[in-house]
């Protein structure tokens, strides 16, 4: 079933990021639509050169083609060793280094812990855990002729704290964020950092197939009373891609409308 497209994000700015990421190389990663498009968005605004992948080829191929010369569109399975081996040896190529990788692709399954199979899963740590993995240790060797890069691992607010319906999902994210602290103990002095990106709920075709609605008031389970915009999000991605970051790494940037910093006054207050 095709999932339904979401509606503009109100008041969204014509470029998500403000940092200067003028002659990078990033490989964006689930970069079709929702988050993914818009950092693509983002950082080919802000300077970089962006190799956009994804298993939706279509939007993924329109998406990239809207951004001009500076963007490609690569199908690309993150499950796949030889698929991420084929798309760092392209970006390299055809751009001439590898600076950054945001490692954004997932999925997700609600589902309660008592009821999820162990193929549900594994096939959901597969994408979302070991495809950040075999990202990362694809990279590094082309980062190293580099000089140095930044890995941006989006994981979630539920990686972050406990959450219902997400088994699966959060258990990857809790993850993804240990992973991308080992990831900064270990590269560190290769000049290669790597932080994790915790969006709370988001406006996107994931979200918008379960009714999520954007505008004020519409999400009152956060201080903030929203949900996020893509391009919000885009914009922590591509400020951790930046030099403007250079002496961050390890660190958890929640861009979650204050969800996970405590329950709101509403709900304290019990209405």
């Amino acid at each position: 079933m095709t999932e339904p497209e979401p509606k503009p994000e109100p008041g969204a700015p014509a470029t998500a990021a403000v940092s200067d990421l003028t002659g990078k190389t990033v490989i964006l990663t689930g970069a079709a639509r929702g988050i993914g498009a818009a950092a693509a968005r983002g950082a080919v605004a802000a300077g970089a050169r962006v190799v956009l992948t994804d298993v939706l080829e279509e939007e993924g191929r329109r998406t990239a083609e809207a951004l001009g010369d500076r963007a490609r569109f690569v199908r690309h399975d993150v499950t796949s060793e030889e698929e991420w081996q084929r798309v760092t040896d392209f970006a390299a190529g055809e751009f001439g280094s590898v600076d950054g990788l945001v490692n954004n692709a997932g999925i997700s399954m609600a589902t309660f812990l008592a009821d999820v199979s162990v193929e549900e899963f594994r096939k959901v740590l597969d994408v979302n855990l070991t495809g950040v993995l075999i990202g990362m240790k694809t990279v590094i060797p082309a980062m190293r002729r580099a000089g140095g890069g930044s890995v941006v691992n989006i994981s979630s607010a539920a990686g972050l704290t406990g959450l219902a319906l997400t088994a699966g999902y959060g258990a990857s994210k809790w993850g993804v964020r240990g992973l991308t602290k080992i990831g900064a103990v270990e590269l560190g002095t290769d000049r290669i950092r790597v932080n994790s990106v915790h969006p709370g709920m988001t406006y996107t075709p994931m979200t918008a197939r379960v009714g999520i609605e954007p505008g004020e008031g519409g999400y009152p389970n956060t201080p903030m009373a929203r949900v996020g915009e893509p391009h919000e999000i885009a914009s922590a991605v591509c400020f951790l891609l930046s030099d403007a970051a250079s002496y961050m790494t390890g660190a958890e940037l929640a861009v979650d409308g204050g969800w996970t910093a405590g329950p709101t006054v509403r709900y304290v207050m019990g209405q």
